[in-house]
């Protein structure tokens, strides 16, 4: 659709300049003077509005979009009328994704869209979730309490991925540090050791040896081993984009031991926190399963809510499709019946996201405190068979000597 730029005067005599989608010009007017505003000057811009760097990012981090819902909800909180709210955030926003996105939105309103259909219009800013709370906020008349409610989830949410970085920083940096440090010992370090016991014409051990013809296979094929591995992680993201790699990559993901049990109690605090947000804010619960199947980052478990809605829809009750699909625990199926059966399904839900929250945030501490004591044996055993292997033809030597 063409992108018209034009600049107005409003009713207290302030100008004001932007640009607003439309089909031909006679729209663009249209559009202005239903907000009471006189048109000065209207033209076409190039290019429209899909032209896009390549090299430009498409995403924002979560932290500023909690930071953009929680001084919206402020603002609107205060009475501040919905496009103040925007103009403030949009020339306040420092992240350029978001500030792009957050100056188009107020064009969109000012030409007349509601505010959830602007903000669905950038679904890498804003997801699903958030736009379909804002429409129920919208519809409801309610709106300064969903954005409070929807800036909480996200500080959340943000909050629990933090602890589980910092909880997996360091074993993560530990383990790449080892492997870089090992690559470089057999590959340039062990060949010189090589070279001075031959030319000492030293009896090689058995475990030396096995120890060299290991270096020497690195320092053959060193190239081909980062190629591979490099080939390798291309591949597999671009197995992952594909729906049925993504979706096996997913399931293999949840089979991992101990991993995959992480996985699935992430998958499901989310679940039961979004779906609890979701249904306390006002949206049905038919639209919430939708949205929570889009927003669960599983394609297993989506499959399962997408089969539960299906369900629902047919006459069953939630928890017996979720109950059948073996996915759930039974603790979470069974708050799921009680919710259903006394009317506070929402507070279930909640109570549900809280418990697994706590369940993942012991998770990683238990996972991090069992690979940090692994990586030191394991570095430990490493580097007693290279110091043995090294230092067994030294003593031969010496004995030889004597």
């Amino acid at each position: 659709m063409p992108r018209f730029a034009y600049s107005a005067v409003d009713p207290t005599g302030r100008t004001i300049k932007g640009s607003i989608e439309a089909d031909n010009e006679d729209l663009v007017l249209q559009k202005l003077h239903d907000q009471q505003l006189h048109v000065t000057e209207v033209k076409a811009t190039k290019g429209g509005a899909g032209k896009k760097s390549l090299f430009k990012p498409t995403k924002t981090k979560l932290k500023n979009i909690v930071v953009f819902s929680r001084q919206f909800a402020t603002m609107v909180d205060a009475g501040i009328p919905i496009l103040r709210c925007l103009e403030i955030l949009h020339q306040q926003t420092k992240d350029p994704v978001l500030k792009e996105a957050s100056g188009e939105v107020l064009t969109d309103v000012k030409g007349g869209l509601s505010l959830n259909e602007a903000l669905s219009k950038h679904p890498n800013v804003f997801n699903k979730l958030y736009v379909n709370m804002i429409r129920a906020a919208e519809l409801g008349g309610i709106l300064d309490t969903i954005l409070d409610r929807l800036a909480g989830f996200l500080e959340y949410e943000n909050e629990v991925k933090g602890k589980i970085k910092s909880a997996m920083m360091y074993p993560v940096l530990v383990l790449c540090f080892s492997v870089i440090m090992l690559f470089a010992l057999f590959t340039f370090v062990l060949p010189r050791f090589k070279e001075i016991f031959a030319g000492m014409n030293v009896e090689i051990p058995p475990v030396t040896a096995f120890l060299f013809s290991i270096g020497d296979f690195f320092q053959s094929y060193w190239l081909i081993m980062i190629g591979l591995a490099v080939g390798g992680f291309i591949g597999t993201k671009i197995w992952a984009k594909s729906d049925k790699g993504a979706y096996q990559l997913d399931y293999l993901k949840l089979r991992i031991p101990i991993v995959g049990e992480l996985v699935l109690k992430m998958a499901i605090a989310r679940f039961a926190r979004t779906f609890g947000t979701l249904i306390s804010s006002g949206v049905p619960m038919m639209r919430s399963l939708e949205i929570i199947g889009d927003t669960s980052g599983n394609r297993v478990l989506a499959e399962a809510i997408d089969s539960a809605r299906n369900s629902v829809r047919e006459g069953q009750k939630l928890s017996q499709p979720l109950t059948a699909c073996g996915l759930f625990p039974t603790m979470v199926t069974h708050m799921i019946d009680i919710g259903e059966e006394s009317g506070r399904l929402s507070e279930m839900l909640v109570k549900v996201g809280d418990f697994y929250d706590q369940e993942v945030e012991s998770t990683v501490k238990g996972l991090t405190s069992m690979i940090e004591p692994a990586l030191i044996i394991f570095l430990g055993v490493v580097v007693g068979f290279i110091a043995i292997s090294v230092m067994t033809p030294i003593f031969k030597l010496v004995n030889s000597v004597n």
